[in-house]
């Protein structure tokens, strides 16, 4: 049976598979292991999706949403002029992943892994559970991010971390930050401190150099760089576009050099960035990370010493500045890898069995396709014999209503499984309730009055 891993992120998603032999090889989209997270609705009712998405967001920047996890919370999306529930819009990401690894696999992949912030409550996980029945994928076993990454410690690196001890884990990834400290246990991992910042990740960084930009060339062209933060028209909106496409290449270039360009469009300007002027503006927010890092330590009841490691996980973590802060600050140089987007998944994959989710998945049909939010199947899939035939993307509605959240999942899923609903919803209990509940207020009035 094949396993697929998914880290839904909020600049990029990754995914690999493991197959019945426990190879694991990653899912490539366009050559690339990154998938980026950008969709982008296009005016003939397509939704585009990662570098797609990207490619055709300077034709109208209204349509594209480059980090809809960011959007969690909002409910539902506009782009354009349609508003689209944020769990389909999720759906169409994963669908990606998922039509990628049925290529791969030549079917389904029987099993699927979903990872998620440690931090997240129920409300969120039953999005991203929703999301992937949405997307055509089995029911997804949740498993947060650092119990993840701690497995890849053990199982890829072999790590020794023997049962009672702890290990840290500092994530940051393109539009968060979460610091974890796991305790192994006989049984695999558990999370024994959390502690995160919601504003801290590589787009803030993105935002950092804009500003820091700002500061010379907004006074030299006021005009042109007030355009750029403010678009007026799809021309400005196109390039603050690029701007921001450029800045972040930049900052990924920083990693790597001591300098980097950036081109300024309407200025038609290259300014030039070094890595000391980078490390000065993402340092404040860098510390905050860190002082993040050791509350989650001292909430553990521990010492930096007394981990088996610090790690570094996500995208962001590349920056060379975060390894000199913890190892100053904290007194232990972290490890960190060569390829940190790329941890979380793995860990998931790898892992002999995660933790069971805090909420059933959504029960859907055994056989078929993606689920349409209006509930309806799609063509049936093929067996696994057959040629696969990629499935039709989703069409984008507004109709789509979620599992009521009133109700356990549990209790959806027996009333679902059984044909039957709880007691307290059957007529028949109802109006034998109330009955017996004017007998005994009769009862109670005719008593009253023979006693007077």
């Amino acid at each position: 049976m094949h396993v697929l891993g998914i880290d839904f992120g909020t600049s990029n998603t990754v995914a690999v598979l493991r197959s019945a032999d426990g190879r694991v090889r990653p899912l490539l989209f366009d050559g690339a292991p990154i998938l980026p997270s950008a969709v982008y609705y296009n005016s003939d009712g397509r939704m585009l999706v990662g570098r797609d998405a990207e490619r055709n967001a300077r034709m109208d920047p209204s349509r594209f949403e480059p980090n809809p996890k960011r959007r969690i919370d909002d409910g539902s999306l506009f782009l354009g002029t349609s508003e689209i529930p944020v769990p389909q819009v999720f759906a169409y990401v994963l669908q990606q992943v998922a039509l990628e690894a049925q290529r791969q696999a030549g079917q389904m992949p029987g099993q699927v892994r979903l990872t998620h912030p440690a931090r997240w409550g129920e409300r969120r996980r039953a999005i991203l559970v929703d999301s992937a029945r949405l997307a055509g994928l089995p029911a997804p076993q949740l498993i947060p991010e650092p119990v993840a990454a701690a497995s890849y410690f053990t199982s890829v690196l072999g790590t020794a971390v023997p049962p009672g001890r702890s290990l840290a884990i500092y994530d940051l990834g393109g539009g968060t930050f979460d610091a974890t400290v796991v305790r192994r246990t006989q049984t695999g991992f558990e999370v024994l401190a959390e502690e995160g910042v919601g504003d801290i990740g590589g787009l803030d960084f993105d935002h950092g150099i804009v500003e820091h930009l700002g500061k010379t060339y907004g006074a030299s062209h006021p005009a042109d760089w007030k355009r750029l933060l403010s678009p007026a028209d799809d021309r400005d909106r196109r390039y603050r576009r690029m701007l921001y496409e450029d800045v972040r290449g930049a900052k990924e270039t920083l990693s790597r050099t001591a300098s980097a360009d950036i081109h300024l469009p309407a200025l038609e300007v290259d300014a030039h960035l070094t890595r000391a002027e980078f490390e000065d503006i993402a340092r404040p927010p860098l510390e905050r990370t860190v002082d993040c890092l050791q509350r989650a330590i001292s909430s553990a009841r521990m010492n930096p010493a007394d981990l088996v490691g610090i790690f570094l996980v996500g995208g962001s973590s590349r920056i060379p500045a975060i390894s000199q802060l913890i190892h100053s600050k904290l007194g232990v140089p972290p490890q960190t890898f060569e390829q940190p987007e790329t941890v979380v998944v793995e860990g998931a994959v790898r892992a002999a069995s995660g933790p069971a989710p805090t909420e059933a998945p959504m029960t859907r049909p055994t056989s078929g396709g993606p689920v349409s939010p209006a509930g309806h199947m799609s063509a049936p899939r093929p067996p696994a014999q057959a040629p696969v035939q990629a499935p039709q993307m989703l069409p984008p509605q507004t109709n789509y209503q979620p599992a009521p959240s009133q109700q356990p999942v549990y209790q959806q899923q027996q009333q679902q499984a059984t044909g039957k609903r709880p007691l307290h919803q059957e007529p028949a209990v109802l109006v034998t309730g109330a009955a017996v509940i004017i007998l005994f207020v009769i009862f109670f009035v005719i008593l009253a009055t023979m006693l007077s």
